[in-house]
């Protein structure tokens, strides 16, 4: 057997916190491997184990477990490009898409500003980008792991359904309780309006991170203790009957910066209801997605419009968390409200 070495590789593709527990998570069930850690804003990966081959060729081995998540390791630090031409055709798609928004509100068809608060209809996109960016990286790990493991029993669709009716059923209540824990803390206005502006400001830094073009603003993520996510992860991994339902809950606690934008707000509701609602609702918006993943094949790491993908998205997320910030700004009384619908 190869003695224990320490290597230092950098990776490609991490956009946030979810992105290095799905990657630790990963290579923590290889053989070969006895310690990993990942730092995001080094962009690097730090593994210790029995490995055998030059640096390269392990590189090339560990790269095979993550590549499918669209990562990649290297030896050398490989320059960054931002894809500024995918920007000719992000801009024009998002800018569409957020005028169509604009004028189906305007005819009352649809509601995404309503004062200081988070609509129902913004929970629902805000799900929908979430679950192709840092909710797809470890949400879609976990499902491809259920699903791997369904396999192995036959391939019922059970544990898929499982897993899914547990994330519904886990967001609405675990929502409604984050919105009674904001109604015991009696929140008032001016608490109020603080959320709205912090639920906006962690809403502009995950749309910037999607850009993919500034990479500071990755140190700026809030998340929970890893030790989290690691439970859960290892959840997916039980052949207990009712495990993917437990899982679908714990989904509720992983490092998704836009799950947690959506638990500040259901807190500043200071209600059950409202704060289930929109916690289903946004579960809802990320359900098309990791159902596809459950039940189809789809993985947008490996298509080429990927940077037009995010960087529309990217757009579409900082377009919400101004308009959502200009209108808590709106409701203090601090600037003028910019649209009156």
């Amino acid at each position: 057997m190869n003695n224990p070495t320490t290597h230092v590789f950098h990776v490609s593709g991490m956009h946030c916190k979810a992105c290095t527990v799905l990657i630790e998570e990963t290579f923590r069930e290889l053989p070969t491997v006895e310690s990993v850690q990942v730092s995001l804003s080094g962009e690097q990966v730090t593994v210790t184990g029995a490995f055998s081959g030059s640096s390269e060729e392990i590189a090339a081995e560990l790269t095979k477990s993550i590549q499918q998540h669209g990562y990649t390791l290297s030896v050398e630090k490989q320059a960054h490009t931002a894809g500024w031409g995918d920007f000719a055709y992000a801009v024009p798609v998002a800018l569409g898409i957020i005028a169509a928004f604009l004028l189906l509100q305007k005819a009352g068809l649809t509601s995404l500003i309503t004062g200081s608060s988070v609509s129902y209809g913004t929970a629902f996109i805000i799900g929908l980008i979430a679950s192709v960016s840092s909710c797809l990286a470890i949400v879609g790990g976990l499902v491809l792991s259920l699903s791997a493991n369904s396999a192995k029993e036959g391939g019922t669709w059970r544990t898929q359904a499982l897993f899914h009716a547990g994330r519904l059923g886990g967001f609405f209540v675990l929502g409604g309780a984050v919105g009674l824990l904001g109604n015991s803390f009696h929140l008032g206005l001016t608490a109020n309006i603080v959320l709205s502006g912090v639920v906006a400001l962690v809403m502009l830094v995950l749309g910037i991170n999607l850009l993919d073009v500034f990479h500071f603003t990755k140190k700026l993520q809030f998340t929970l203790p890893t030790r989290f996510s690691t439970k859960i992860m290892n959840g997916s991994k039980r052949d207990h009957y009712l495990a993917p339902a437990l899982v679908g809950i714990g989904t509720f606690f992983l490092p998704c910066g836009f799950t947690q934008s959506m638990q500040l707000y259901a807190l500043s509701t200071g209600s059950f209801v409202q704060g289930a609602l929109t916690m289903l609702v946004f579960a809802l918006g990320t359900l098309p997605m990791l159902a596809l993943l459950s039940f189809g094949t789809l993985n947008i790491a490996h298509k080429p419009w990927k940077g037009i993908f995010f960087k529309t998205a990217g757009i579409i997320v900082i377009a919400l968390a101004l308009l959502n910030l200009t209108n808590a700004l709106a409701t203090a009384g601090i600037i003028s409200p910019l649209f009156n619908f």
